[in-house]
């Protein structure tokens, strides 16, 4: 089954998952391993995106308090 990892959050659930089913049995040490490792590096790409898209918006804000001048809008 695809899943969608989209945010924080899913890959939280995801990995949550994964424990689940290795401390069950259903799932080899090795592949849990595997998966834990790419979910960590799923987890910093979201943060690198989530971290330029709030630049992204800091840096509109400071433009238009700029061009508002000192007096703001």
């Amino acid at each position: 089954m695809a899943r969608r990892l989209n945010s924080h959050g899913d890959v939280r659930r995801y990995l949550a998952n994964v424990i689940n089913r290795l401390e069950k049995g259903e799932l080899d040490a090795k592949v849990a391993g595997k998966l834990g490792y790419l979910a960590g590096i799923l987890l910093k790409a979201l943060e690198g995106a989530e971290l330029a898209d709030r630049l992204a918006r800091i840096e509109e804000r400071i433009q238009k308090l700029m061009e508002a001048g000192p007096h703001g809008p």
